[in-house]
């Protein structure tokens, strides 16, 4: 993205904070600790850029697609949608959003009802979109073809249980694009698929990308499906951005400590690979007890002693990158 283009979405201080507790009134406990699920993150997004939310389980990251895709209000701070505020949307503006922005799940047999048809799951969108019936069947067709199931009609009166779960994808893959959205969140789409059917699915995403010009944020843990899909990587830590780079740039030369340990966890093909634990604390803290400074610095490998009193900021010190770790700051 150029600086004299306009990013497609803009986030700033985006917070979303939850009440922790057990049970239905948990929530409206004033005692009860909050949760810092996304705690002031503030990023961009170009046109047809592909970014990767990478981090470990309860970093923050399938909070912050929900939140981009208004399917949860933020606590604080703003996203803007092709220079719109999302929080007033309501009404005809919010069904028009809703046409432009797409959620991928994770978990295609949960994400279609046991009970329709297939054609039917398609069908759906387009009834809430108000799409004329006699048009319907061009928008199906259309979608099916997109997602590369070559025998998709004879698929239509078949029910999700009489599928594959890589027919399954491709079916939740074909309802996300059916309204011709510019920007989707694909959430850990290949987790629950078989290693067998994985390239497939991934090779299509790209492909979607590419030739559809899509806006795409691809949310995961897995560092070989992010190199493999995203231009740009963004890496959060306990609600927090830690570190946002190009793709390769993140995973040949990572810069925060955080990062480091990510890249060298992921296995390679080499005898010679160290197996030695990594040099990180094997638990997160506790995510209802933020620490005063970094919320690193108990696991951190090289902590300093203000990393313990002072938030780190996002530094610089590439042009092109931004680091929250107090190691590219000022030597004071």
């Amino acid at each position: 993205m150029s600086a004299a283009t306009p990013p497609l979405i803009a986030v700033e201080g985006l917070t979303k904070h939850y009440r922790a507790g057990r049970g239905l009134f948990a929530g409206m406990v004033k005692d009860t600790p909050l949760v810092r699920a996304v705690d002031g993150i503030s990023f961009s997004l170009g046109r047809g850029e592909s970014v990767g939310l990478l981090g470990e389980s309860g970093c923050g990251k399938t909070t912050t697609g929900r939140l981009l895709l208004k399917l949860t209000e933020p606590s604080a701070g703003t996203i803007a949608y092709d220079g719109q505020p999302l929080s007033p949307l309501a009404g005809p503006a919010l069904r028009t959003f809703r046409r432009q922005a797409q959620l991928i799940f994770q978990n295609p047999f949960d994400a279609l009802n046991p009970r329709f048809t297939i054609a039917r799951c398609l069908n759906e969108p387009l009834i809430n979109a108000h799409v004329p019936g006699r048009e319907r069947p061009l928008y199906i067709e259309r979608a099916l073809d997109l997602a590369r199931l070559s025998r998709g009609h004879e698929l239509l009166q078949r029910h999700p249980h009489q599928l594959s779960g890589g027919q399954l994808q491709r079916v939740v893959i074909a309802r996300a694009l059916i309204l011709s959205p510019e920007f989707i969140v694909a959430d850990e789409p290949v987790s629950m698929l078989d290693v067998s059917v994985r390239a497939g699915i991934l090779n299509l995403l790209r492909d979607i990308s590419r030739d559809l010009a899509l806006t795409a944020v691809y949310i995961s843990h897995d560092l070989s499906l992010v190199r493999y899909l995203c231009e740009r990587t963004i890496v959060m830590y306990l609600g927090r951005i830690v570190e946002d780079a190009p793709t390769a740039a993140l995973i040949d030369e990572p810069l925060h400590p955080y990062t480091q340990a990510l890249v060298a966890a992921v296995p390679t093909p080499d005898p010679g690979q160290s197996r030695a634990p990594l040099p990180i604390g094997a638990t997160p803290p506790d995510a209802r007890r933020p620490t005063i400074g970094c919320r690193f610095a108990d696991r951190c490998p090289k902590v300093m002693e203000k990393c313990r009193r002072i938030d780190p900021p996002a530094f610089t010190p590439v042009e092109g990158r931004s680091v929250a770790c107090h190691l590219y700051g000022d030597a004071s």
